[in-house]
């Protein structure tokens, strides 16, 4: 089963230093994810990490930086979002409605189920399905090794989705609330957490 980290939403000072650890620690797969924000931000971020990581990840929005830094790929919110002209590499995509997995996964190399669970890093999110629908899914064969399970993941939840037949595993604020980004310059803890999820995932 994948790991694949999320980053926090909002960018902060530490970030660049804990993602280069979390490279040093065996991530090989980040989603670099800020909604709303300037893309100077993410060039600055991507401009302060090592460039033999950048081959590991995916942008969500300003599809440029692809291209501009040798990212592995891009990520689409929607099934009816157009690959933008000219980027190659690892294409993504979000689905948050079961009927139109099957589909979705013709058109990505591999897709998130959003929505699992009740989202840690945002309240207001609430989970899309049961874990009935989730099962009856699982043995029509739409969760596979291509489907990653996005949305209140965190380590006790792990060992469920891969007993649902999930390929891979979405975690931002399982990790993230590990590190408080107003008053703590030392990141033992999360990195500490990362390989516990690691070792989860197996």
């Amino acid at each position: 089963m994948k790991l694949v980290i999320m980053t926090k939403s909002t960018f902060f000072v530490e970030e660049d230093k804990i993602l280069t650890a979390l490279f040093e620690e065996g991530m090989d797969s980040l989603h670099l994810h800020k909604p709303d924000s300037s893309p100077l931000y993410s060039e600055r971020l991507l401009s302060l990490l090592p460039e033999r990581y950048h081959k590991k990840i995916i942008v969500h929005e300003h599809y440029y930086l692809k291209n501009e830094y040798n990212l592995s790929g891009i990520h689409l919110q929607q099934l009816t979002d157009p690959v933008p002209e000219g980027v190659r590499g690892r294409i993504t995509r979000s689905c948050s409605d079961i009927q139109l997995l099957r589909e979705t996964k013709r058109k990505a190399d591999y897709v998130f189920l959003e929505k699992i669970f009740d989202s840690i890093e945002d309240p207001t999110q609430k989970a899309s399905f049961n874990l009935l629908q989730i099962e009856e899914a699982a043995r029509k064969g739409l969760i596979d090794r291509h489907v990653f399970a996005v949305g209140g993941m965190h380590l006790d939840n792990i060992k469920l989705a891969k007993e649902y037949g999930f390929g891979g595993v979405v975690i931002r604020g399982d990790l993230w609330n590990h590190f408080n980004i107003h008053n703590e310059i030392d990141f033992k803890a999360l990195i500490a957490h990362f390989q516990k999820l690691k070792k989860a995932v197996g």
